[in-house]
């Protein structure tokens, strides 16, 4: 048996049937609840592209439940917001009519002091005065659904390899850049749909474990006996546990934080102890969170307690 600190999701829509972006200050108690008996004890509700006023709305439905939580639920640390300033070219399954221009007057029609993480193109901020706002929220700034090529002023990269400019052996790309980089974060998500095993093993190779923030990217469909959904405006499909649209996009994952680390583990891509660091301490450290709360784990893959002490 093994005894970690709580495991930490900075990066999911939903889970157990339960949207973010379509759900009540109940349903996000519900999942948070839920979520901690998956051995999470602290999650960033992820708001992704959308009408703006409804986006708002979304912000306001967290932060409400965030300021009525019990001791024995995940605790949400903030919200992670992914879009809508984003690239087109790279929207995947986010919706293009609703992506906005990088403007510091746009955010703030929705600014709240809860949003903790935005993920944004930061190609298309060409004053350098978009970025330069949300840092100085003290925001963690995320490369996404981009095609830039210039780290300067961000933080940490969304799904490194999903939704990103690919890597080339002759030109600077995102996912060089964010490789190469031995002080800017990256998220990925290890359920091995998303990303190779191979290209897994070469990526823990290459960047520093410290800067290693794992990731599910779950939609509602994770954890759930729904076989399809409404997600982002598109009917998402289950297939053998790829989350897929009509067109073939690959969605979000299947998988909670919990399922990778055994995903990892048992496929001798990450240590135990590692995968624990990846989507554990890093996360407590680069977030500030304090924990008090400790998962056990039997057989180094199978969470069988939560202690909130």
């Amino acid at each position: 048996m093994k005894i970690t600190q709580g495991l930490v999701e900075q990066h999911i829509h939903g889970a157990f049937g339960i949207d973010f972006m379509n759900c009540s200050v109940e349903d996000i108690h519900q999942a948070a609840s839920l979520l901690a008996q998956n051995g999470v004890t602290a999650f960033f509700p992820t708001i992704m592209t959308d009408d703006i006023n409804l986006i708002k709305e979304r912000i306001s439905i967290v932060k409400a439940a965030k300021e009525k939580q019990k001791k024995e639920m995940a605790q949400i640390i903030g919200v992670h917001l992914e879009g809508p300033f984003i690239n087109p070219k790279k929207a995947g399954i986010h919706d293009n009519k609703y992506i906005l221009p990088l403007d510091v007057n746009i955010y703030k029609k929705i600014e709240d002091d809860i949003i903790k993480i935005i993920t944004i193109a930061p190609e298309l901020d060409n004053s350098g005065s978009f970025i330069e706002y949300l840092a100085s929220k003290d925001i963690k700034i995320s490369l996404g659904h981009s095609e830039a090529v210039n780290l300067n002023g961000i933080n940490q990269v969304t799904h490194l390899y999903n939704a990103m400019g690919s890597f080339h052996h002759r030109n600077k790309s995102t996912v060089v850049e964010a490789l190469c980089s031995d002080e800017v974060f990256i998220e990925i998500i290890a359920d091995s749909k998303h990303v190779n095993d191979n290209v897994l093993k070469i990526t823990f190779k290459q960047k520093p474990t410290d800067k290693i923030l794992l990731i599910s990217d779950a939609l509602p469909m994770a954890h759930s006996n729904k076989d399809s959904m409404i997600f982002a405006g598109k009917k998402i499909y289950n297939k053998e546990g790829n989350l897929i649209s009509n067109d073939g996009t690959l969605a979000g994952s299947s998988m909670l934080l919990c399922d990778i680390v055994k995903n990892l583990t048992d496929k001798k891509i990450m240590t135990f102890e590692n995968a624990i660091k990846c989507s554990s301490l890093n996360l407590y450290n680069y977030h500030n969170i304090s924990n008090k709360l400790k998962v056990y784990w039997n057989e180094f893959n199978k969470i069988i307690k939560i202690d909130f002490i």
